[in-house]
Parts: structure tokens; sequence; C-alpha cells
């Protein structure tokens, strides 16, 4: 099966370490952990860093650190993946989903606008599939009304606009180091801000509430334990010193695909000339003649997988269920965006042999 992401790390690379951490027997908060939060600091630019066991732990905890509240409204960013507003929806807040362009397929400025009231708490912008396109404008919207902006960078790991590192944009950023990023621990995530305030709440919460004053211990809040471990940590570390080069490897393949598919009715995502897009997913969308389920299927039987772009958040059951608003060019997006494998070594030449021949409707 030709698989549509694979690590960018190998055993081999991180032997020494794996050996270092089992000998010392240091297997949570030692020295890979805070080389990792260093490395993502540098990389980002950003002034603190926190790593967490998730995205979706890390937008959780988010939420709270800018107070959201059961009552409150926390405008999405409508095609994502559900953990995007399930976390606003656990906290007890509603989320209000704002369309996105069909282009970029990241939320519209003038979708946010409208949905703004007296009751909206925060803004989570989602760069979709690594693709800050767009969050400039976001920003500023986000300024004007004094709302914090919440970027779920799940996927945008190495992405930046304008000469900034996904990370250093928004008042809070959350990333995820999934299998299917380009930077993975296997399972993990990590919180980038430049705000002291931010930064003292999540060293607290994310430390089951403790501190060490005047050389005492003392829990001073409730806390959490999201907390990453040395192992996954040094993958981590070994990644992010090679990351601007896995972005030029995926980049590359996309454009393959991209000139070899284009003439065919398929449609890439689009992106802001000032952004450099990470390409966490190479995503298009099918000509009109072309059933997306029908190829991806096709697909899987001659050894590719393949899968969708991403959700319309507001037409899963839950949501729609519950707030009856299913957003027109997310569901487009949902119906017709196709994800194809992207790792270095990919065979291109089986993989566009098979898209052909669905296209033509004959076999292999």
């Amino acid at each position: 099966m030709e698989r549509l992401i694979k690590p960018y790390i190998t055993l081999k690379e991180v032997e020494a370490e794996l050996r270092e951490i089992f000998e010392s027997g240091i297997f949570t908060k030692g020295r890979y952990v805070e080389m990792f939060k260093e490395g993502i600091k540098e990389y980002t630019g950003a002034r603190y860093a926190f790593l967490t066991t998730s995205a979706t732990t890390a937008l959780w905890i988010s939420l709270k650190a800018v107070g959201v509240k059961t009552g409150d409204e926390v405008i999405v960013s409508d095609f994502s993946f559900p953990a995007t507003a399930n976390v606003v929806e656990d906290i007890g807040a509603t989320p209000v989903f704002a369309d996105v362009d069909l282009e970029t397929f990241n939320m519209m400025p003038a979708e946010l606008e409208k949905k703004i009231n007296k009751k909206t708490k925060a803004v989570i912008f989602v760069d979709a599939l690594g693709n800050p396109s767009g969050i400039l404008k976001i920003k500023k919207i986000c300024k004007k009304n004094n709302i914090v902006l919440i970027e779920d960078a799940a996927c945008a790991f190495g992405s930046s606009i304008g000469g900034r590192k996904c990370g250093n944009i928004a008042d809070i950023t959350c990333f995820s180091f999934h299998p299917r990023k380009v930077l993975t621990t296997g399972e993990g995530g990590a919180i980038t801000t430049n705000s002291r305030g931010l930064a003292k709440f999540f060293e607290v919460k994310l430390n089951h509430g403790a501190v060490t004053q005047d050389s005492k211990f003392d829990f001073i809040d409730y806390g959490y334990n999201f907390r990453l471990s040395e192992i996954q940590a040094a993958l981590g570390v070994k990644q992010i010193k090679k990351i601007d080069a896995i972005v030029k490897d995926r980049q590359a393949i996309k454009e393959e695909y991209r000139k070899c598919l284009e003439p065919h009715g398929f449609k890439t995502q689009r992106h802001d000339k000032n952004v450099v897009h990470n390409t966490q997913s190479v995503v298009f969308k099918t000509p009109e003649n072309i059933n997306r389920d029908d190829l991806i299927e096709h697909l899987e039987k001659n050894g590719i997988e393949a899968t969708i772009g991403t959700y319309c958040l507001s037409g899963t059951t839950y949501y729609k269920g519950k707030y009856n608003q299913v957003l027109g060019n997310a569901s487009f997006l949902e119906r017709t965006t196709l994800t194809l494998p992207c790792f270095e070594g990919v065979n291109l030449e089986d993989i566009l042999k098979a898209i052909y021949a669905f296209k033509k409707n004959v076999p292999l």
C-alpha cells in the first residue's frame, strides 16, 4: 500500500538518543523536552513554547487560558478536523462556524465580520492543510474588535506568511505532531505565544498547578498532565533540524502532481504569494465529472492510500443536528477534495497512472 505519508525519521537517527534516555532512566521532564521546546521557539521566533499531548489538548487549554466559558461564542473555520470545534463544545461555549474560501480553504474575513457579536470571546483560524493564507487579515479584524486569535496550526509547522513563521503570528498557536504531520512525535502537540501573561498560565496549568518558589515546591492552582515524553521529544529534536528540507521535498512533489493533474481538471489548493506552504497534504479539488469517493475507492483497490481533504464541521451529524447550519463552501470542499500520497520516494508514476485510468474509465 502506497501510504499518504511516511515519517521523516528513522530508528537509526535516534538510536543514540534513545539509548541515553533508557540509561538515564529519565523518561519525562528531561533535557530532550527542554531541547525540543527551545527548538520550537528558535524555529518559529515565538517567545514561549510549551509541549502537550496533542493539538486537541493544546487548543482546549488555550481556550481556558483566555477565559472562554459557558455562554461565550468562539468563531471557528468550518473546514477542519472536528477537534477544532470539539474543544469549544466541550468547554461549554458555542462554536460559530465561518465559511471558507474555495481556493485557499481558509476562513474568509467577510464571513468572520458577519459572525462577530458581543458574545464572541475568541476566533480559531485554521491553517487548512498547513496553509496560513489570509491569517493576517483575520488578525487585523480580531485586533480591531479586541478578540483573541487562536491559530489552529495543527498542520502548519514549517509554514510562514510574509516572512513570519506560523507560531509567531496569532495570540496563541497550537501545533500537532500526529503521524500524518511533516514533523511527528507519534502523538503530541505544542503551544506558542508571545504573551508573558499567557505563558505564566501555561507554566502552571501544564504542571499540575505547581510552582517552585524560594526552593519550595507548591501547588498554587489546579492543573493538568498533558506532557510529552522524553522519547517523543527526542524524535522532535531530530526532525526540527531538517524541517525546511522536508518542506522543500514536499513542495517539489506537489508541483509534479500539479503539472500532471491540472490539465485533467484537478485544481490544487491555492496559497498567497507571500506564503511558504509546508505542503502538509497534497490536496486537489476533483473535476466535476469525477465522483471523488469512487476515485478514492479505485485508488485503494490499486494499493494507493487516498482520502478526503478534511471535514465540513457544520455538516457533521453532531453539529448539524445541534445547530442546523451547514455552510456551502466547506460542504462543497468536503465532497470534492482529494488527498494524495506525499513523502520522500513516493511512486508518482503509479499513482498518476491509476488516476488517469479512472478518469478514462478503463482498467489498468
